[in-house]
């Protein structure tokens, strides 16, 4: 480097500036400390979840395999969802109208009620679900999944 001329103004030998190469060990650390930040945060969020204490974020707990016996009345329905989505209510086919009206008929002479949905293997997961709502919806709290015995 020649005297009189000021660093890095350009004027070196080698034609490079003072900023030929930049230094991105800073920025790294403070990526590091937002993820670590971003991490920390997420885990406490999801713990508390949006309504906090038992409506904690992603828990889930889940059913086991053995499933419990339930006893049907004689006030309880008994809801058959056919593989092509056909609704029957005690041995008759019925409309999705007249399944709402008899959840109604049934949660006005006994609110205790229990809706039994037996459906299909092959029937969609949304077409129980409309089952369940339409129930819920008349009053009927009371829901069961009616299974096979699995020793059958």
């Amino acid at each position: 480097m020649a005297m009189g001329k000021a660093p890095g103004s350009g004027e070196d030998e080698g034609g490079d500036g003072v900023f030929a190469e930049i230094n991105i060990t800073p920025l790294t650390d403070i990526f590091l400390v937002l993820l670590i930040i971003f991490m920390v945060t997420s885990t406490v969020i999801v713990q508390q979840g949006p309504g906090g204490g038992a409506q904690a974020g992603l828990k889930v707990n889940l059913p086991s395999g053995a499933a419990t016996d339930v006893k049907a009345r004689t006030s309880d329905l008994s809801v058959a969802i056919l593989s092509d989505g056909r609704l029957v209510l005690s041995g008759n086919v019925v409309s999705a109208d007249e399944l709402k009206a008899a959840f109604a008929k049934a949660q006005a002479q006994n609110p205790q009620t229990m809706v039994i949905v037996q459906a299909d293997e092959g029937v969609p997961h949304g077409k129980v679900v409309e089952v369940m709502e339409s129930a819920k919806a008349a009053g009927l709290a009371q829901l069961a999944i009616g299974v096979r015995d699995p020793g059958h």
